[in-house]
């Protein structure tokens, strides 16, 4: 009988642990590394070849939308196209539990903005076999997964199954009462198995307000009051355990930094800051951000920083675009239904405010905007044009060329704006941190117009292999350990004896991000905008392949990771008040 179910011989390996690389076998038995070193073929039920070939652990993403697509997709892709084992679900506050029944159709409706995931594709994938979180849960674990699911508890449903939607939007204060129920179900989601919370609050009035619920209103997390936050990172202090995600923009950048850094002093308890980005025309403020973070570690205050990595850009139409609601007069024009949204985005009344009002945040200067796909062949003069280039032709502004054209399209135009963080020099100075993670994917949402979850492979090509920024033995400590460390991934994140097989082998000379397209594979007859990889010979799953050239195997050996362990909640110690 051989010893070893699986055993990968010949590789590189680079274990994850920021030593050197060495070459040597891995052998796998009942999902765990059970051996490194040197191992003979014939102790393996089945041998991977891989000569040539880096191996290494698998990739760690804290930051994904997942909640809705792991039910109709177990391998959540683009991500594990990607290389990525194991992702956070629940992030920024956003969820579909606790949710009463009669209140499903809001709590999909609320998605279809802030995270732009299509409401056919909700209403037809998800089971929708819950009520409470540990429902919720329970539902994940029954799904088909091949990948590892580590849930935080989203605050938004919390404050509506409390409070009711309207008064969790007004920004009221919540009463003692509701408080502790809020509190009380904290603590009921953290029994069974959840490893913190998380939260948006993008508040209103603050210059990056940009993620607005269907309606154009602010989401409840954005008008959540101070006091329950710090109710909530009290829970985590009486528990000694958990995560906290915050994306806090309130306009005051210095009330933004102390408020994240209370949050950590109250918990004691680790807070994952999103996000630190670079826009070129304004790199001062990412410097701060890294100095401040910087200073942080200095005093022992638990904040690190998630960067966003990739240069992945947005191909985008009027028809779903969401990304332009820090400016009112934009988000008034670009909610309502399809023919709403036309009318205003036509209407002569509106332009002049559009005008004055052109934005800048998430894409970079308006003007740079190219025209990538019109949709008339009359139009077809301005293809690969950039708004600029195509106003300076016909005489008119920047936003009358590319809303006349959206418009005369029904919408239907492709825009492509570079993000604001293109430079090298600047994405250095992030990457020169060694404690900024990385990531930022948003997996699962904003499915046609963004492929972020391209990050690993673009990390191992462009920052490691073509720009020498960081070793490969850095990268791979920043992909997977510290993500793994910082999101409560126990004993995930590295190539060691007894860790979960979680395990990548790869081309690394020929690895590559393959361009983008449409596919149309989402439930409810919607479309989306994916990239997969080139160079993924194997992954792995706890032990099983899940990935075998690029291809998915259909195999679904991931786990649902309660306390970010696996365990059952019986195996767990239980919190005393």
């Amino acid at each position: 009988m051989a010893r070893y179910d699986r055993v990968i011989k010949h590789g590189m390996i680079v274990d994850g642990s920021r030593l050197p690389r060495f070459r040597g076998d891995v052998g796998i038995r009942d999902g765990l590394i059970a051996e490194i070193g040197r191992i003979d073929a014939s102790d393996g039920d089945e041998v991977i070849d891989a000569e040539g070939l880096i191996v290494a652990p698998g990739f760690v993403d804290l930051h994904t939308h997942y909640d809705a697509q792991l039910f109709w997709d177990p391998y959540c892709t683009i991500s594990a196209w990607h290389g990525i084992t194991s992702v956070v679900i629940c992030n920024c506050g956003f969820g579909f539990a606790p949710v009463r029944p009669e209140e499903r159709e809001r709590a999909m409706l609320s998605m279809t903005r802030v995270e732009a995931i299509p409401l056919a594709s909700m209403q037809a994938g998800m089971p929708w076999d819950w009520t409470t979180f540990p429902e919720f849960l329970d539902s994940v674990e029954r799904a088909p997964k091949a990948m590892n699911v580590l849930p935080y508890v989203p605050i938004g449903p919390l404050l509506i199954w409390v409070m009711g939607l309207e008064d969790a939007k007004a920004g009221r204060k919540p009463t003692a009462a509701e408080h502790a129920e809020m509190c009380r179900l904290l603590n009921e989601a953290l029994d069974v198995g959840a490893c913190g919370w998380s939260a948006q609050r993008m508040l209103p009035g603050g210059p990056a307000a940009v993620q607005r619920d269907y309606d154009g209103t602010p989401m409840p997390t954005d008008m959540m009051h101070d006091d329950t936050c710090r109710e909530f990172a009290r829970v985590l202090r009486r528990r000694n355990e958990g995560f906290m995600q915050m994306l806090l923009v309130s306009g005051d950048n210095a009330r933004d930094q102390a408020f994240y850094e209370e949050m950590a002093e109250i918990s004691g308890r680790p807070i994952v800051m999103n996000v630190v980005q670079a826009f070129d025309h304004r790199p001062e403020i990412h410097r701060r951000t890294l100095a401040w973070l910087r200073s942080c570690r200095e005093r022992g205050i638990r904040v690190v920083g998630q960067g966003l990595t990739t240069d992945a850009g947005f191909t985008f139409t009027f028809e779903n675009w969401n990304l332009f609601d820090d400016i009112e007069a934009w988000c008034e024009a670009t909610t309502g239904s399809l023919a709403e949204r036309k009318a205003k985005l036509a209407d002569p009344a509106r332009r002049q405010a559009l005008r004055d009002n052109m934005p800048r945040t998430a894409i970079g200067p308006l003007p740079d905007i190219v025209i990538v796909g019109p949709q008339l062949e009359k139009n077809q003069q301005w293809l690969d044009h950039t708004l600029a280039l195509a106003a300076e032709k016909m005489g008119k502004h920047p936003v009358d060329v590319m809303l006349d054209l959206a418009v005369d399209e029904d919408l239907k135009t492709d825009f492509f704006a570079a993000p604001p963080n293109g430079s090298l020099e600047n994405l250095k100075e992030i990457v020169d941190d060694p404690y900024v993670l990385f990531g930022v994917s948003d997996g699962g949402a904003h499915t046609k117009f963004l492929t972020a979850g391209r990050y690993p492979t673009e990390t191992l090509v462009k920052i490691v292999r073509e720009n020498n920024m960081i070793s490969l033995e850095e990268a791979h400590w920043r992909l997977s350990a510290l993500p793994a460390q910082f999101g409560g991934f126990e004993g995930r994140g590295v190539l060691k004896k007894g860790a979960p097989a979680d395990v990548i082998v790869y081309d690394f000379e020929n690895l590559e991000v393959l361009p983008d397209e449409i596919v149309h594979d989402l439930p409810g007859g919607e479309w989306r905008r994916v990239q997969r990889a080139r160079g993924y010979r194997y992954v792995l799953v706890n032990g099983e392949v899940t990935i075998r050239d690029d291809q998915q195997t259909e195999t679904y050996s991931g786990r649902l990771l309660r306390f970010g362990t696996g365990l059952s909640d019986a195996a767990q110690p239980q919190a005393t008040e």
